[in-house]
């Protein structure tokens, strides 16, 4: 009953926070088109390149804060931790990257098949 409640609010939230990213989505596809980021397994873009550009730090540095706000919040709304909604929204970004794009899995930076 619990793991329900939360799927739906988790949900919810997960399409609240892409639309939050609307206004940044084409420079986040056009950064991870690029290969210079990717999704990471904790819920969060991290950097594959080594010396990303400056505009490039900004955009993941404000992704992340806002997927940590609103992982916090479903976290709170929910009743467990905010370590277990990244673990899962980690897994649904995965999910959702597209075909080429990077991916942080099991230690190290891969190109989804």
């Amino acid at each position: 009953m619990k793991a329900n409640r939360f799927l739906k609010h988790f949900v919810a939230g997960f399409t609240l926070l892409a639309t939050a990213f609307t206004a940044n989505a084409a420079d986040l596809g056009s950064a991870k088109g690029a290969g210079a980021i990717g999704e990471r397994e904790d819920g969060y873009i991290g950097f594959v390149s080594e010396s990303p550009a400056d505009d490039v730090r900004a955009l993941v540095q404000s992704i992340n804060d806002q997927r940590r706000a609103e992982y916090e919040r479903i976290a709170a709304a929910n009743g467990i931790t905010r370590e277990q909604v990244e673990a899962l929204a980690g897994k649904k970004t995965i999910e959702k990257t597209a075909t080429g794009e990077f991916v942080y899995i099991g230690g190290g930076w891969q190109k989804k098949p």
